[in-house]
């Protein structure tokens, strides 16, 4: 039996767009084993992760262990609470659970990263807008950039390369493996609706949490999607969850919206220190708007020399004649 929490805890996660109730994988991870475990969360659906309790998404709200992120602290916690979508499997069952898991984080989840956040013209094209048109202003001028630094970060750590550089050699190997991963997939999965029956376990989770966006989301460098694209029973199989799990939640509309009155339940405008936040968030993001201005030159500062000090003081003077605007497609 399923033990009833004292209170849902709070689920904050990427908002969704393009079909997807979220475009973030890790977000996507965690609603799905949510909604396949029955947990009763309170989801605040975003696109600024400063507003979540740890300042990164997924994160979960807790009354027991306050506030955690990563998708496998959050499932784990589910976990803890009853909410175990894996009851049901062999020991068998458990084991190829993690296998499978470890495979995804050792050859697919490096070309995902590699084809939205380190592919120039995917990234600047479809990636970069689309977190630069959703995140309110002026975070929307920092953190598409510092996100990407840290998913190519994030991507040396998993292949184990510190010296890992963009271009078609590292292309080339993180697709091989990936092309591999998706075509074992679609074997293991074979005709059934989930991996290992009719019922979803914690391995769907995560497969549907990287496939659904290059399914989904247009890219224009897509020779990951022609490959998933081939194979058909992987494109059902998430397609179906969608359909199955998400119907309501998925979200096609344009990436710009008119402001609209909450129905998330987020009710941020209650909170006692929310003008404080606010402020803090604007102030940090100036702040590192205008260092990282002066720390590559875009903005310097001339000294006069005495001569001309006697005339006043020159004020700081941009760098070129244009201001090349990133985030602002």
């Amino acid at each position: 039996m399923r033990k009833k929490m004292s209170a849902p805890s709070e689920l904050y996660c990427w908002k969704g767009e393009r079909g997807l109730p979220s475009v973030d994988p890790d977000c996507l991870t965690v609603l799905a084993y949510a909604k396949f475990a029955g947990a009763p969360l309170k989801v605040h659906k975003i696109a600024n992760p400063w507003r979540s309790p740890t300042g990164s998404l997924p994160a979960l709200k807790t009354s027991e262990d306050g506030s955690l992120s990563q998708p496998h602290k959050i499932i784990i916690h589910l976990r803890k609470q009853k909410y175990n979508a894996d009851y049901d499997l062999s020991a068998k069952e458990g084991a190829d659970t993690l296998a499978f898991i470890s495979l995804l984080e050792e050859k697919l989840l490096p070309a995902l990263i590699y084809a939205f956040w380190v592919d120039s013209k995917n990234y600047v094209e479809v990636t970069r807008r689309w977190y630069a048109e959703n995140i309110p202003f002026p975070l929307n001028f920092y953190l598409p950039t510092r996100m990407h630094s840290h998913a190519l970060d994030r991507l040396r750590l998993v292949r184990g390369d510190s010296g890992l550089e963009p271009g078609d050699e590292a292309e080339k190997e993180l697709y091989r493996d990936a092309y591999e991963c998706m075509t074992l997939l679609s074997q293991r999965l074979g005709t059934q609706k989930f991996f290992f029956g009719d019922f979803p376990s914690s391995l769907d989770a995560y497969v549907f949490g990287q496939l659904a966006p290059l399914l989904k989301v247009k890219l224009p460098n897509c020779k990951l999607q022609q490959h998933l694209k081939s194979l058909d029973n992987l494109c059902h199989y998430c397609s179906h969850i969608l359909d199955l799990y998400f119907q309501n939640e998925a979200s096609d509309g344009p990436a710009r919206k008119a402001p609209t009155p909450r129905e998330d339940g987020s009710d941020f405008d209650n909170e006692p220190h929310k003008r404080r936040n606010q402020f803090l968030s604007v102030l940090v993001a100036l702040g590192a708007m205008v260092g990282y201005a002066f720390l590559t030159g875009i903005v310097s500062i001339q000294r006069s020399d005495p001569h001309n000090a006697l005339h006043g003081r020159r004020a700081p003077q941009l760098a070129g004649d244009e201001v090349d605007d990133e985030d602002g497609e």
